[in-house]
This record gives structure tokens, C-alpha cells and sequence, in this order.
């Protein structure tokens, strides 16, 4: 029988210091085996659910609020028995289930509470507060095509010849649009430390999906020297070889209110919706996004949650309120505008495709036959270290299987 959990997760824990060299020793093999390219590499994130449930999940004051709902359930049950017990109705097993489910809800409170008690609320990148999770602080929900999970967001950087993983790393951060620049610069790291130099990415082709365009992120490539192809969510919609397809469902798709639709108090500084409720700006500070310069405004959770217009307003599922963005500006230079002339010739629609085959394969590999369908430490250090040894895993098997044909 192979060694439990208890023996594996204090082995996995203890290889902080020596796990990204380990990687580098394996790389090596792979680059004397003649196993990288070096011309063209994908980059792309696996959503894993972690050891951690969505139900401890909340902002700040959503935790209060769930500790003193806890906290009120084990009054509500102790005043219950009481009762019982007076009127001598409840049997031995009645009064130990009882008592079984207030230990369990006072244990909850009781854990909610030390956590609040040693946790300031989480930020994001927008300056606003999100939610943290009680068993595991540095997992974030997610957004996935099975569901929402509560875990981390798993990035391979890979090498085109023959599929080998040059940089892993796991975040908490469900979003792309920052994980570019720190990917690259571990990915050069490691490359300097297995005997080629800083410029070893420069002309590189990379490509990543829509989720990785942002500002940060193409600003690093054209930095870095690499010939990126990272599309916005919108380039589908200008490829002429979609024109049968969209065609197909413009006739099924309903038109969402647009800015046009939204009147400008110009005197309150304040829009009025189609179905006549405000939206206030509610900072001065200016959004960039796609290297466009916004304002936002946004209407009221109260009204916007149960209008009758709210599938044409609100496009986020779920959503309870609108945001509206009003154009001010741009930058200096808009990089996002720059991908876009790129992604939208011919050669970038004949390179974005690589992606697929090269990327998709390897986390294929990872989740169904090395069988990573979800991590099973807690902490960004741990989980980080776990997804690098199956990182691992999967570049010594790539040694074994084409290594022998190469030497």
C-alpha cells in the first residue's frame, strides 16, 4: 500500500525551498534532450476547486452576519431543549441529535469568529473589498464552466515542440489580466538558471485567451520583446469566417440597453435609466480598462434587483445592480487597441489557433490522467508547490516518452 495523506501533505509542505529547483533539474533534461523549442509557447489557467468549501466564503460583513446566524441557531436549539426537557417529550436520541448540532454550529461561530478576529477584509485590484474564505485565505471563488468553486487558478507557461511545461504557478486571483508579467519573469528565471540568457524569450511567438488581455499583460509582452496574440472577448464578432454563424443567432439574441439609451443629468451629474431610476458616479477616481478611461455610475441593488427591464440592462448573471461606464479618455499609448489591429490580421487569426493544441493537451493530461481534479492542501505556498510537482510529473514523462528518440 502507498504512504496516507497524513504522510504525503507534511512531504508536499516541506519542499518550499527546494521545489523550483527541482524544476529547474528537470527542465535542464528536458533542454538537453532537445525537448524545447523555444519559439512559440502558450499560456493558459486551470480553475481547480480547493480544500476548502464555497460556504465559508464571504466579505467581512458577510462573515459577522453568518456568525451571528450560527450563534442564534445554537440559542434557538438550547432554548428548544429546554423546553423539552420540561415537558419530557424529547427521547434520549432526540436530546443527543440536539445537542450533537449545537456543538456543530458553536464550533462554526466559535471558528468565524477567532478568523475576524486575526483577518483584515481581502482587497482586489480594484480597491474594493472581496471575499475571503475562513478555511483557506488565499483561494478565491471562480467562475468555471462546471460552476462556481472555491479554489485556484492554476498557469502553465508551455513550450510548443513538444508540450513541456517551462513555468507553473497557482493563484488565488480567478482573473487573468495580471498574471502575464509574473509567469514571464519566473519563466526567465528558470531559463538563466538551466544555462541560457535573459534575452531568451525575446521574438517568441505567445499566445493566451481573451481573458488574458488587459493593459498589464500586453504591456509586458511588447516589454519583454515577445510577438503576443491575446484576443479581446469582442474578436469572433469581426472575423468574416464567423459571419454564417453569427448570422445564425442575431435573430435570437436580445438587445441590451446601451449608453445611448441612458439620459445625462448633466446639473446632478447623474444618469436616468429607460425605466426612470438614477445612477450616481460613485468615485471620482477614473476605471482603465483596454486602455480606455472610464467613469462609473451605477443604480440602486433595491430597484435594479426586481425591475421588469433588468435581463435588457444587466449583463452579468446574477447581478443586482447596473454599472454603466462612460467614456472620458484614453492613454498615451492603448496597447489593447495595438492587440487588436494585430489579432485581427491574417496572421493572427492563423496563430491565435496554436493555442488550443499546445496548451490544452497538458492540463488534459494533468486532470484526467494524473488525476488533479482538485487540490488538496490550503495556503497559495502549498497549493503552489502541489501543482509544481505535477508540472514535474508531467515533464518527466514527456523525457520518457520522446527523450530516448532525441539523445
Amino acid at each position: 500500500t502507498g504512504p496516507d495523506h497524513s504522510t504525503i501533505a507534511p512531504f508536499v509542505s516541506s519542499l518550499k525551498e527546494e521545489i523550483q529547483p527541482l524544476f529547474r533539474d528537470v527542465l535542464l533534461v528536458c533542454d538537453k534532450m532537445n525537448l524545447l523549442g523555444g519559439t512559440e509557447f502558450a499560456l493558459d489557467g486551470l480553475k481547480l476547486p480547493s480544500n476548502a468549501s464555497k460556504k465559508w466564503s464571504g466579505t467581512i460583513g458577510n462573515l459577522k452576519g453568518k456568525q451571528l446566524k450560527l450563534e442564534e441557531k445554537v440559542r434557538q436549539l438550547l432554548a428548544a431543549q429546554i423546553e423539552a426537557d420540561k415537558k419530557e417529550e424529547a427521547s434520549q436520541a432526540e436530546d443527543e441529535k440536539r445537542k450533537r448540532q449545537a456543538e456543530r454550529l458553536r464550533k462554526e461561530a466559535e471558528r468565524i469568529a477567532k478568523w475576524l478576529s486575526e483577518n483584515e477584509a481581502k482587497i482586489g485590484k480594484q480597491g474594493r473589498e472581496i471575499q475571503s474564505n475562513v478555511i483557506d485565505k488565499d483561494s478565491a471563488k471562480k467562475m468555471t464552466s462546471h460552476g462556481t468553486i472555491q479554489g485556484y487558478n492554476a498557469q502553465a507557461l508551455v513550450d510548443e515542440k513538444h508540450q513541456v511545461i517551462v513555468q507553473g504557478e497557482a493563484s488565488g486571483s480567478g482573473q487573468d489580466h495580471h498574471h502575464i508579467p509574473p509567469v514571464i519573469d519566473e519563466a526567465k528565471k528558470n531559463m538563466e538558471a538551466i544555462g541560457h540568457d535573459e534575452h531568451y524569450f525575446e521574438g517568441a511567438t505567445v499566445t493566451a485567451d481573451s481573458n488574458y488581455h488587459s493593459e498589464v499583460n500586453i504591456k509586458k509582452c511588447v516589454e519583454e520583446g515577445l510577438d503576443a496574440y491575446i484576443p479581446d472577448k469582442d474578436f469572433r464578432n469581426r472575423d468574416p469566417r464567423y459571419e454564417d454563424l453569427k448570422e445564425k443567432y442575431k435573430s435570437k439574441k436580445v438587445r441590451k440597453y446601451s449608453l445611448e439609451d441612458f439620459r445625462y443629468d448633466e446639473e446632478k451629474d447623474r444618469y436616468i435609466c429607460p425605466q426612470g431610476e438614477e445612477l450616481r458616479c460613485t468615485a471620482k477616481r477614473i476605471r482603465q480598462r483596454g486602455g480606455k478611461l472610464y467613469r462609473q455610475y451605477r443604480g440602486d441593488p433595491g430597484y435594479c434587483g426586481g425591475c421588469v427591464a433588468k435581463r435588457l440592462c444587466i449583463k452579468r448573471k446574477g447581478g443586482d445592480r447596473k454599472y454603466l461606464l462612460v467614456l472620458v479618455g484614453e492613454e498615451e499609448r492603448n496597447y489593447s487597441k495595438e492587440m487588436i489591429a494585430k489579432i485581427d490580421t491574417d496572421r493572427g487569426r492563423k496563430l491565435y489557433p496554436h493555442r488550443m493544441a499546445i496548451v490544452e493537451p497538458v492540463f488534459g493530461n494533468i486532470r484526467t490522467n494524473k488525476r488533479l481534479d482538485r487540490f488538496t492542501l490550503r495556503g497559495k505556498i502549498k497549493v503552489n508547490i502541489q501543482w509544481l510537482l505535477y508540472c514535474m510529473v508531467h515533464n518527466i514523462e514527456k523525457i520518457v516518452h520522446f527523450g530516448y528518440a532525441t539523445v
